[in-house]
């Protein structure tokens, strides 16, 4: 059996032929330009494989979700430059007469984490996927769904407690300044120090002000949605960082609830080099086949 797998990212496509096994046969990446230009790119590397059963999508968003809309399987009221109001999905039903399934890109990496988990006998019922990386999205599986119904999580627009010592920092998010993403993505190290992320030394204190934000993301879903587990991944994490994330979680919770060992609770990715997308597009390429 043959799926296939878009991670459709606002930098780049990631495309992938798999099997139901979720293992790889074919991987190739390419830049994310005008919608013209890379949908054509994605439907030619499909047509060499005609033996694809499914395709599963995860694509940065906005999208609409709702099967019911007018406009399901639009990129929606994105700021990524020419791609509003974007029909993805049509796009590909163009050319192939396939099953498609079709989620943001952190539901595409909380639904991989989430089949993978089993694969390491994990056995758990729920977890939350974030990436912090160029934005900050989050996705959240529960017993093999989506959280979300008029539409998907924002949960990267949070609004968080300012630390003392980044109070004068605005924030980068063009939407609402000083949220989650627009004080945590991996441009705010710039907008801060005028360094990239990966030039500053993990001594900056800088990554403790981020920990500090990251730590309050953890805290809000770990009491509203209780998950078994919370997956960091993008470029920004590390498990360094995540260690002062950790510790930052524990002191600001003060052990209201009980999440167990927080080395198992808030976790880098099972799915190395952020394939955690492409693994669940070929899971819920897979379940969409089945239905």
């Amino acid at each position: 059996m043959q799926l296939g797998s878009v991670e459709a990212g606002g930098t780049k496509f990631v495309c992938a032929v798999g099997n139901e096994d979720y293992r790889i046969l074919d991987r190739v990446q390419f830049p994310t330009t005008t919608p013209e230009e890379t949908l054509q790119k994605t439907v030619d590397y499909f047509k060499q494989f005609p033996e694809l059963q499914a395709i599963g999508v995860s694509s940065f968003g906005p999208i609409e979700l709702r099967r019911n809309a007018d406009d399901y399987g639009y990129i929606t009221n994105t700021p990524k430059p020419g791609w509003k109001d974007t029909p993805f999905v049509g796009r590909l039903q163009q050319d192939f007469d396939l099953p498609i399934s079709w989620t943001t890109d952190v539901n595409g990496s909380a639904y991989g984490e989430y089949v993978m988990s089993t694969l390491f006998n994990e056995k758990i019922d729920s977890l939350v996927y974030y990436t912090i990386g160029t934005g900050v999205g989050a996705g959240a599986v529960v017993d093999g769904e989506f959280i979300g119904d008029v539409g998907h999580p924002e949960m990267g627009h949070v609004r968080l407690k300012r630390h003392p010592d980044d109070l004068d920092f605005p924030g980068i998010c063009p939407f609402h300044g000083d949220c989650l993403e627009g004080l945590v993505a991996g441009p705010t190290f710039e907008a801060r120090t005028g360094k990239k992320g990966q030039d500053v030394p993990l001594s900056d204190h800088t990554w403790d002000i981020m920990a500090f934000y990251v730590a309050q993301a953890a805290i809000q879903v770990t009491l509203t949605l209780r998950p078994a587990k919370i997956v960091f991944g993008g470029g920004v994490v590390s498990e360094p960082f995540l260690k002062k994330v950790r510790s930052q979680f524990d002191e600001l919770m003060n052990h209201y609830v009980e999440v167990g060992d927080l080395n198992h609770y808030i976790v880098m990715p099972n799915v190395k080099e952020n394939g955690s997308a492409t693994v669940g597009d070929f899971a819920l390429a897979l379940k969409e086949l089945q239905k």
